[in-house]
């Protein structure tokens, strides 16, 4: 399906004849020139239209999915697997929409265009052990001389200089495909489909049928009135139901309102937003006050009144909640800029004497994840690129011997609860068939999890017990790889939530220390501009040196994020990292000293 995209930022600048003679340019670089004419055409009517060149025409023939790592052409098994990755993330199964490279969150992309995708392809088919291919915003830069132990893939997207890091110009850039949205884990190529997230709010039917299809929905109806039954029934006879509901989700709120108005009943006990709400005038949130359809048609015609319409969906959504959570409703934020935008538009969304990064209602990294993430624990991933189902079956084993007999030699209680609940998510996965896409597991897991995992699998690769190299990855939502003022760091209360030290550490951090590849974005989670954000790619192959470097990158990976957040004075991490110095010698830590007497502050100022 073919995203309608507004061309308003284009005539904000400057005529579309400049803007779009400079985008053609860009695009026709890609071919030579005894075919740029016919392109030019093509690629001109792609703009108009859509306001991006994505070379349709280039749309890959073959089958777009993870194939068997062996079935790859190449040099080195690195550059397989992140061919293998890269596939799992245009996947249609796994992707939003394929056909304009975008894995998830409405615009995150894997490339910018077609073209992209086919050169990277091919400078990975050709890359050996001395060469590392770099990539800016989805374009491949091309293979550098390197060594062994440099990563194979260095990822950067959206990194525009800070004063420019506006949507506006997003926009701008984008149409002139000189950057673009990586969301996270879509522009490092290292998406695993609905197991590592399901995106659950969209008014897209082919969502919900593809949802529908892979068992993550039970049931799907276009029918409030059937909705509010079924939920009912659900609730009376205590039996789990994940129904979708086709239709606005405003529509359903305000549903839910009309039947405590009417009944009493507060039918509702959690609720959350998922629309991509980083996105919400380009397609991103869908006005209630308009059908699908027509909401597409007023995008595309008069961009100016859809971002109106959707700014009182946003008010008229807010009110609905805010009903309900005055009657008991717990409503959080997802992380998505649900409350940020609905802030922005005028909800009443104000909670008084906090800081400009809390609203009245919680993130559920302040409520829930900031403490998670200060123990250490963030969702650890790994792909089999055998494609063999029996090698993911073995990890799972793996993983769940390695947690249990960690429990044995014995952890804390808050970390003992956590295995307990890995192990039990690893069993009831196996059992569900979680996995779309590539043979993927995820979990959360802290630092002496991710590592012993880690070892633990490698041996059994180099044992024969497992086919082929299985590639570690995590979110980039996770302990060091996200600053993010909204969400990853919501929980940071010195000051230094709207600094991004941590994410870039990260990136280069990882690089140095082993990974396979790295990336980092601006933009992921709450939006261009709100949050700088980082992921990696790491090969096991059985062999002692990716043991080392496994070891090596995924203590890094944690420690940093967990020593930032000491450093900002929560006691959990406080704990966490004092245990891993004392477990490792070469780790110092600068630990804070808390202002025991409050007292002290005040006078000190005023004198």
């Amino acid at each position: 399906s073919k995203i309608t995209r507004s061309l308003f930022s284009l005539w904000t600048y400057c005529t579309l004849q400049t803007m779009g003679n400079l985008a053609l340019r860009n695009a026709l670089r890609y071919f030579p020139p005894e075919i740029q004419k016919k392109l030019a055409l093509e690629f001109a009517e792609e703009l108009r239209l859509y306001g991006h060149i994505y070379m349709y025409r280039f749309f890959p023939e073959i089958e777009m999915r993870a194939y068997p790592i062996g079935e790859y052409p190449c040099k080195t098994k690195s550059a397989a697997a992140i061919m293998l990755m890269i596939m799992n993330n245009l996947d249609p199964s796994v992707a939003q929409f394929p056909q304009e490279l975008v894995t998830y969150g409405g615009n995150g992309q894997v490339f910018s265009n077609w073209a992209q995708f086919w050169l990277a392809m091919h400078y990975l088919s050709e890359m050996t052990e001395e060469q590392t291919l770099v990539m800016y915003s989805g374009h491949p830069l091309g293979l550098f001389p390197s060594h062994h132990c440099a990563p194979r893939l260095i990822i950067t997207n959206g990194m525009v200089i800070p004063n420019y890091s506006s949507r506006d110009e997003y926009e701008r850039l984008f149409a002139l495909g000189v950057t673009m949205y990586g969301q996270m884990t879509a522009g490092s190529y290292c998406y695993i489909g609905p197991q590592g997230i399901v995106h659950g709010t969209v008014v897209d039917e082919a969502a919900l049928l593809k949802r529908h299809k892979q068992g993550w929905l039970m049931e799907i109806s276009n029918n409030l009135d059937h909705c509010i039954a079924r939920l009912r029934d659900a609730r009376k006879n205590k039996i789990a139901l994940s129904l979708g509901y086709h239709g606005n989700v405003v529509d359903l709120w305000e549903r839910l309102v009309h039947e405590l108005d009417t009944t009493g009943e507060l039918l509702v006990d959690l609720g959350s937003d998922q629309t991509s709400c980083h996105n919400p005038f380009n397609g991103g949130y869908y006005p209630v006050q308009l059908s699908f359809e027509e909401a597409k048609q007023l995008l595309s015609t008069n961009p100016g009144k859809f971002r109106t319409l959707v700014k009182e969906s946003l008010k008229r959504q807010v009110a609905a909640i805010n009903r309900l959570a005055d009657k008991g409703m717990f409503f959080w934020d997802y992380g998505n800029a649900f409350l940020l935008e609905a802030q922005r538009a005028g909800a009443d969304l104000v909670k008084r004497g906090a800081n400009k990064t809390e609203f009245r209602y919680p993130s559920y990294v302040q409520h829930i994840m900031g403490d998670i993430f200060s123990l250490g624990f963030g969702p650890f991933r790994w792909v089999c690129t055998s494609g063999d189902p029996q090698d993911l079956a073995t990890t799972d084993s793996i993983a769940m011997s390695v947690l249990e007999e960690s429990i044995r030699q014995g952890v804390s209680t808050s970390v003992k609860q956590q295995y307990h609940d890995n192990i039990r998510w690893i069993r009831e996965a196996g059992r569900h068939s979680l996995v779309v896409g590539s043979q993927a597991r995820i979990l959360y897991s802290d630092q002496r999890g991710r590592v012993s995992i880690a070892v633990a699998i490698n041996r059994a690769i180099s044992e024969g017990r497992i086919k082929a190299p299985v590639v570690l990855s995590r979110d980039h939502h996770d302990v060091s790889g996200t600053d993010s003022p909204y969400r990853e760091t919501s929980n940071i209360y010195d000051g230094s939530a709207l600094c991004a030290d941590m994410a870039v550490q990260n990136f280069v951090g990882d690089a140095f220390r082993g990974a396979t590849w790295v990336a980092l974005h601006n933009g992921g989670g709450v939006g261009w501009g709100e949050v700088i954000n980082g992921g990696f790619g790491l090969v096991l192959d059985g062999s002692k040196e990716a043991e080392e470097r496994a070891k090596m990158m995924l203590s890094w990976d944690v420690s940093n994020g967990v020593a930032r957040r000491c450093w900002s004075g929560n006691d959990y991490a406080y704990e966490t990292i004092c245990q891993a110095m004392k477990e490792n010698a070469t780790l110092k830590v600068t630990l804070p000293h808390k202002v025991v007497d409050e007292s002290i502050l005040e006078p000190a100022m005023k004198r």
